[in-house]
Parts: structure tokens; C-alpha cells; sequence
């Protein structure tokens, strides 16, 4: 099975979707590859992390357009790298960060962003 990267989507509609994934859902993780198949050791890593603590959030495979992806990820958070994680419309961070967070025992309550008062 291939996945070949850059099947071209436009950059208007990659931004729209990059939106649309992060204020409709509280926890969404831009990654390469999906939650069965990811495609890379720092999404797989991330996802992991999430796993760990939550049991439903989103998932979006940048691999279809990966430079597209890259750039509307990178508008919104001043960050190059893939993965990405948004909770409740917030850039977090990539797997290292997630990782930090959950080396101090705040992964948990960071995902739980919009469920603390």
C-alpha cells in the first residue's frame, strides 16, 4: 500500500481545513500517517502520549499534502515541525513537548484543557 505524499491539495484549502480541525475539536493532533498507521516515530510517539490520557481527540494525516500542511501549521503556531498538537484551539507542542509535559506529571492536565475552572 502507498501513501505518496503531496497529492495536491491547494494551500487555501489545507488552511481551511488545519481551521476547521482545531475549533471543532477539543484535542486534534496533525501527524504523519494515521492512529493505525503512523508514519513516522515522533507522530507515533506523540500519539502514544495522547493515548495515555485520552481516549478521544482527533487525528489528521498531513501526508497528503505535507508541504501545505507544513505552512498553515506553521501560520498558526510559529512551529515547522509535524507532529502538532492543539487542545481547545491552542498550539501545545510536538512529541518532545508532550513528552516534557508528561515528564513533570502536566500531560494529563493539559489535555484536559477545557475541562478545569
Amino acid at each position: 500500500m502507498e501513501f505518496p505524499p503531496n497529492q495536491g491539495r491547494d494551500q487555501e484549502e489545507v488552511n481551511e481545513r488545519v481551521a476547521e480541525a482545531i475549533e471543532e475539536n477539543e484535542i486534534v493532533l496533525f501527524m504523519k500517517g494515521t492512529e493505525l498507521m503512523p508514519q513516522c516515530g515522533y507522530s507515533r510517539k506523540a500519539l502514544g502520549l495522547i493515548n495515555h490520557h485520552r481516549d478521544e481527540y482527533e487525528t489528521v494525516d498531513v501526508l497528503e499534502s505535507l508541504d501545505e500542511y507544513r505552512q498553515a501549521l506553521s501560520d498558526r503556531s510559529g512551529w515547522e515541525t509535524i507532529p502538532q498538537t492543539f487542545v481547545d484551539g491552542e498550539f501545545v507542542g510536538g512529541s518532545d513537548i508532550l513528552e516534557e509535559l508528561e515528564e513533570r506529571g502536566e500531560l494529563a492536565d493539559t489535555l484536559d484543557g477545557s475541562n478545569q475552572s
